[in-house]
């Protein structure tokens, strides 16, 4: 049977950031279900910026003062019967009433914070704060013009379709189609990292692996309860 999405929306000024973790760190902030995806021995943390533009449902056009804003999330790597996927710990957004609508239910961990991005010439800024607990980033960036040759790790971190979410004691999946990444390399510095500070793995600071994508279109499929 073919599936139909649901919402469609754009991702512009993709930033990936990742660092590798203890697993033991991770383990008790995913759902029992879940089982971690680990890459050479490691559990990894993924940091996600990007600008949605064209946030619409399926046949309706973009609605004034709901299709744009910037998001932040923070996210690590898992399986379930195989399959694999991601598992938000929050996804921060500057936009409160985006926030409020995404919030019902509990369905997913989205949280109203201060972001700012900025662009001189070809130096991008990213500013991200969000106040209860006291979790920040703030980075200065600039992507390399080559597109990047793909390797089995930046495939690794970058090419997944589908995340879980746990509400009310049920597991649920929500699928995402998109085309594969065209990612390029990024010099820039971290100033600043407190995101995930539950996670008591000092991370923050290491210099993270760092992507940049232009541009990507996306599409969202209705929840699916796993059995």
């Amino acid at each position: 049977m073919k599936k139909t999405w649901i919402m469609t929306q754009e991702w512009h000024h993709v930033l990936f950031l990742h660092w590798p973790v203890s697993p033991e760190k991770v383990r008790t902030y995913i759902p029992a279900e879940l089982e971690m995806d680990l890459y050479n021995h490691q559990a990894w943390i993924g940091v996600v910026f990007f600008q949605v533009k064209g946030n619409r449902p399926r046949f309706i056009p973009p609605l004034p003062g709901f299709k744009s804003y910037l998001e932040l999330n923070v996210r690590t790597y898992v399986t379930y019967k195989g399959k694999k996927g991601v598992y938000f710990f929050s996804l921060d957004a500057n936009h409160p009433f985006v926030v409020e609508l995404a919030n019902l239910g509990g369905f997913l961990p989205y949280r109203n914070a201060k972001i700012s991005f900025k662009k001189h010439k070809k130096t991008f800024s990213l500013y991200s704060k969000y106040e209860r607990p006291n979790e920040s980033i703030l980075t200065t960036f600039k992507p390399n013009a080559k597109p990047l040759e793909s390797t089995r790790l930046n495939t690794w971190l970058t090419e997944r379709y589908c995340l879980w979410t746990k509400t009310k004691g049920r597991l649920f999946r929500v699928e995402i189609t998109h085309t594969p990444w065209k990612l390029q390399n990024v010099n820039g510095l971290v100033y600043e990292n407190t995101m995930a500070p539950y996670l008591k793995e000092n991370f923050s600071m290491k210099r993270p692996i760092a992507h940049y994508s232009t541009m990507k279109k996306a599409r969202f499929y209705p929840p699916i309860l796993e059995k």
